[in-house]
């Protein structure tokens, strides 16, 4: 497994920044299939098929930053580098 580990520091109120982190979680679920559950102030996911098959992480949430960890399979190594740009993207607009 390559694994992406990116934390980015926001303003939000918890509540919010939690919030934030679900709408992006089912965002994910529609567009590429992932299953998700919170588990305390994370976000537990993986991709059981599709596109994303084989990937599974993490979305913690805390009072001041967000850190997004994903572990992509084999096949989405060679991706690493765009899906780490798509998730900065995702972040700078959610924080």
């Amino acid at each position: 497994m390559s694994t992406i580990d990116i934390s980015k520091n926001h303003t939000l109120s918890h509540e919010d920044a939690r919030n934030k982190a679900e709408e992006l979680a089912r965002s994910m679920e529609q567009k590429i299939g992932i299953v998700w559950k919170w588990e305390g102030d994370s976000i537990a996911f993986n991709a059981p098929g599709g596109v994303a098959k084989g990937t599974k992480g993490h979305v913690e949430v805390t009072e001041k930053t967000v850190r997004v960890t994903v572990d992509l399979p084999l096949m989405l190594r060679v991706m690493k580098g765009t899906i780490e740009g798509k998730i900065h993207e995702k972040l700078d607009v959610l924080t």
